[in-house]
């Protein structure tokens, strides 16, 4: 549904913020699914067992695809105050209990009225290309291009998708949700290593919209489509199966920003405002 995980930590309950990374290659993407290996899914079992509670139930800022990697994906839940150990004591255990691929960085107590999802600003994820010789060391975390790119006409295509639009045809439709958002960033650079990375910010980003923003500007820098076409793509609003959508493994979710403490229920308030009764992260 629609709404936060628990509008307010119930009398006697703490609320914890966790932010937590993961190498996505193994997993099935964030949320839950019968019979797959999910990051919520093993989360939620390490808490479950460490906290000997029947079920820890967690949100996400955003959930990933199968394969998308995380540095900064936030999430909260809720304890009966007495379950809490020393703080420290807990992301000691929890990490010692969770797969390799998978650990928190930290966790912290905070407001009954922070929510990792409704409550964020924006989410930003990095997505890294390289080219020439195959580098098995880059082959889980970059896409590997055979066509020489034109970083310079990627990154100037890129801005004009930036500000509120409806971006239907970057999205996999899913009944009742939004396609309007508002992109803030879509930059592209160089890295020392030779490595090509765009990042991109967003107030949110719907079902497979990263991908899709970034597999369609590639196609830019192999000099098969111009700016022009991009621009009357996003106006077309409808998603073209022939349109590629970059690989999952070359994409990570960098990072969350969050009002200040005090802000927390206006933003939540807004966020909800601007989305249907089943709106997507």
């Amino acid at each position: 549904m629609n709404e936060p995980l628990a509008p307010d930590a119930q009398q006697g309950l703490i609320r914890l913020r966790g932010d937590v990374s993961y190498d996505g290659k193994e997993f099935s993407g964030w949320g839950l699914q019968p019979g797959r290996r999910t990051v919520q899914g093993v989360i939620e079992e390490t808490l479950s067992t460490v906290l000997r509670q029947e079920r820890v139930a967690i949100q996400c800022a955003g959930r990933t695809d199968a394969g998308v990697h995380a540095r900064g994906q936030v999430i909260h839940f809720d304890l009966p105050i007495e379950a809490m150990l020393e703080m420290d004591d807990l992301l000691f255990k929890i990490n010692s209990l969770l797969p390799e691929d998978v650990a928190i960085r930290k966790f912290q107590i905070t407001s009954s009225d922070f929510d990792a999802r409704f409550a964020a600003l924006s989410r930003s994820y990095v997505y890294s290309i390289y080219q020439g010789e195959r580098d098995p060391l880059l082959r889980d975390w970059a896409y590997r291009s055979w066509i020489p790119l034109d970083l310079t006409a990627m990154h100037e295509a890129s801005q004009d998708l930036l500000g509120l639009h409806d971006f239907a045809a970057f999205c996999r439709k899913r009944e009742g949700s939004t396609t309007i958002r508002t992109l803030t960033r879509f930059d592209w650079h160089e890295t020392d290593d030779g490595i090509f990375q765009a990042d991109l910010s967003a107030d949110a980003f719907c079902y497979s919209m990263v991908r899709a923003l970034v597999g369609a500007v590639i196609s830019i820098g192999e000099g098969k489509r111009d700016k022009e076409w991009l621009v009357s793509y996003l106006e077309g609003k409808t998603r073209e199966p022939a349109v590629f959508a970059a690989p999952a493994h070359g994409l990570v979710f960098q990072s969350v920003e969050y009002p200040p403490e005090s802000e927390f229920v206006e933003r939540i308030s807004q966020t909800l405002r601007m989305r249907p009764p089943h709106g997507t992260h």
